[in-house]
């Protein structure tokens, strides 16, 4: 039985694969890791942290432009 989380990638990274990696996990929870390093770390959110995640994101709370440095 293959348990290879199936990694998935935006439509919206760009050619050079500088960008990140989802996958849904066996157990409901989402793990994340950097295209470039796949390899490396993974981050493992459970669903309750991944939905606060992405409705932030889609909320604009993560815009760069909205970003207070050094806070």
């Amino acid at each position: 039985m293959d348990v290879t989380p199936a990694w998935r990638k935006s439509r919206f990274c760009n050619g050079n694969s500088a960008c990140v990696e989802f996958a849904r996990l066996a157990d409901g929870n989402v793990a994340l890791r950097d295209s470039k390093e796949q390899d490396g770390p993974v981050l493992v959110f459970t669903p309750e942290e991944w939905d606060a995640f992405t409705l932030g994101v889609r909320a604009g709370e993560f815009d760069i432009d909205t970003l207070a440095v050094g806070a």
